[in-house]
């Protein structure tokens, strides 16, 4: 249990980061399977929007710290690629 004042609000500062960083990485990982969906039924303008929906949230999710830029940037090369292979 923390015993000082900034402990304490540490410890209510990584509860609440926490939770946000939970909830930005599972709309990632929906958005992620969303897109691969979308690549594997062969439908190109679903794939695209797919992919720009999922580049949106992985530069959000970059901004705020959940994942690191390289990550981010990987990650919408890799979609952009697929999708537009399809």
């Amino acid at each position: 249990m923390a015993n000082t004042k900034s402990a304490i609000k540490a410890a209510r500062k990584a509860t609440r980061l926490t939770t946000r960083n939970k909830a930005v990485k599972t709309r990632l990982k929906t958005l992620h399977k969303k897109l691969e969906a979308a690549i594997k039924s062969g439908k190109a303008d679903e794939a695209k929007t797919a992919a720009s929906a999922y580049a949106s949230a992985m530069d959000k999710a970059a901004k705020s710290g959940v994942v690191h830029k390289n990550a981010a940037a990987r990650a919408k090369s890799h979609a952009a690629k697929y999708a537009q292979a399809k």
